[in-house]
């Protein structure tokens, strides 16, 4: 019940952010369309499909992934059409496939999928602040070169994120008594 709440939580928030999504690229991509594949990742959160629906849900997610990358897609998601296309499609397409779906994958899909993101948005970001020209209609060539710069930020922390827990380990909570850390002393 927490996490359809949470996820409740996700896409009031999303559908809050509407206002600020039309004048700011970085909200409407980085911000208010996570917001919206949270949501529906928390709303499946406690399902389960059987491991042979894994690679077709797969598939419907990165469709949609790919739909929504599009930067001809991400104006269209301002018009009022493309606005509940986009309030439906990326939770139910995108959320909840892909959290249905990563369950059953192998860990090197995950990493080749994580590695995936990555390049993109690494492309992303160079081709949104070295494009001549407006890519989004909707919004400045100043604020596109932004989340251009956004894209590339993002992608360096993903992949610092994610190259944690390989450099060093997972982490492990270390139960902690009254008077400090009961294996340590302290």
């Amino acid at each position: 019940m927490r996490m359809i709440c949470l996820g409740l939580l996700a896409l009031a928030e999303a559908v809050a952010l509407q206002e600020a999504a039309v004048s700011n690229p970085i909200q409407h991509v980085l911000l208010q369309m996570p917001l919206l594949v949270l949501a529906g990742a928390l709303a499946g959160w406690h399902l389960k499909v059987p491991r042979h629906w894994a690679v077709p849900l797969l598939l419907t997610a990165l469709t949609a992934f790919l739909f929504w990358m599009l930067p001809r897609n991400v104006d269209w998601a301002l018009t009022p059409v493309g606005e509940l296309a986009k309030h439906t499609t990326q939770p139910l397409l995108l959320g909840l496939p892909l959290r249905l779906s990563w369950l059953w994958l192998d860990p090197i899909l995950r990493g080749f999928l994580k590695a995936n993101a990555l390049s993109m948005l690494g492309v992303l970001g160079f081709l949104y602040t070295h494009a001549p020209v407006r890519i989004c209609n909707s919004y400045l060539v100043s604020a596109q070169q932004d989340l251009g710069f956004a894209f590339l930020y993002l992608a360096a922390a993903l992949a610092c994120l994610w190259a944690f827990p390989l450099l060093f380990g997972q982490l492990r909570s270390m139960p902690v008594g009254t008077a400090g850390c009961t294996k340590c002393g302290a």
